[in-house]
């Protein structure tokens, strides 16, 4: 569930289930992730629960939707990529506080709202690729990619990208706005070619030779090592080592998916008992093995693929508090001309 476009498929906004018979248990789902990737989950929920899911795909727009139809909204889950996205439709106030013992016990608390108006159901962390060949490359904490000892070697996609903004985020609520300066200024000098393409080109540029290392999502690593990305993206993954980075003395960053119930929703209890669904191990294990992301309740099932780049520590640091540092970033980047 990467948030890519498929707008092919549904033209865009598209309603795969009218309704039910009367009577009959149903909950009205909104979702910026992709049909094909949710459909096992919702289909698994129906067969257990016989709840029907009526599902709206949102290519673009699913805060300016819910927020037009207001009251008469029929929307009872909303759910999206980004914890910036969640904290948008609190801000908003198109989601309501939920108070369940099940989805607080399998939801770490850095990944969901305190007043319990969004939660996590997916992670996918900022890894560190790199070439296979490299010696003594077992731990990279994200401040030494700034060290003089990367100059020419260091591979990124923009700085303006929100993967790269979130990370960028991070560092600034762990070490103040001079020191992610700094840190900025000393990873733009260590670039080996000016930040552009996407995460899976900093993996095919280190098997070309470009770079040494590079950062990148976890779930592109699955991607491609799965062959799902085509042969040649194959031997990209497979061209790479990955080093699972630390904050030093913290974790690893991550962003999520997530979803909310919806302010206005006319199915709340049925909307609840879905999200308490999406956190259980089954559901969190089809989440794993369809879209090479991590579960958020401990325990539940690892894809293989992800299972060998080794053990996810997350940072304590707050999504949200991330979220909200995003725009300082953003400023940080064009303050030392990171992507020119």
């Amino acid at each position: 569930m990467h948030g890519r476009s498929v707008s092919w498929l549904l033209g865009g906004v598209a309603l795969l289930a009218a309704g039910t018979a009367a009577g009959a248990a149903e909950v009205n789902l909104y979702t910026t992730r992709e049909p094909g990737l949710i459909k096992p989950l919702l289909d698994a929920y129906t067969a257990k629960s016989g709840v029907t899911v009526n599902t709206s795909f949102v290519e673009k727009g699913l805060a300016e939707r819910v927020a037009a139809e207001g009251a008469r909204a029929k929307a009872d889950v909303l759910m999206t990529v980004d914890v910036g996205n969640l904290i948008e439709l609190v801000d908003r106030d198109l989601a309501q506080p939920v108070r369940s013992p099940v989805l607080e016990a399998a939801v770490p608390a850095p990944l969901r709202d305190a007043e319990g108006r969004w939660f996590a159901l997916s992670m996918r962390a900022r890894v560190v690729y790199a070439d296979k060949n490299l010696a003594d490359l077992s731990a990279v904490p994200y401040e030494e990619l700034a060290d003089p000892k990367w100059k020419g070697k260091l591979c990124l996609r923009a700085g303006q990208h929100p993967y790269n903004t979130a990370l960028i985020a991070h560092f600034l609520v762990k070490h103040g706005p001079e020191k992610t300066e700094a840190w900025l200024k000393g990873v733009k000098a260590n670039l080996a070619r000016k930040p552009a393409g996407g995460d899976r080109d900093v993996a095919r540029d280190i098997l070309a030779g470009t770079c040494s290392i590079g950062l990148g999502n976890s779930y592109y690593v699955g991607l491609m090592r799965s062959g799902k990305g085509g042969p040649e993206q194959e031997t990209w993954g497979s061209a790479i080592k990955v080093v699972m980075p630390t904050f030093t003395g913290g974790g690893t960053h991550v962003n999520v998916s997530g979803a909310v119930v919806a302010k206005n929703a006319p199915n709340r209890d049925e909307a609840v008992k879905l999200l308490e669904y999406l956190v259980s191990d089954e559901a969190q294990g089809l989440y794993a093995r369809g879209n090479f992301e991590y579960p958020v309740k401990a325990g539940a099932p690892v894809e293989p693929l992800l299972t060998a780049l080794g053990p996810l520590k997350i940072d304590e640091v707050p999504v949200a508090d991330i979220a909200r540092n995003r725009k300082a970033a953003s400023l940080l980047l064009d303050k030392v001309g990171f992507d020119n």
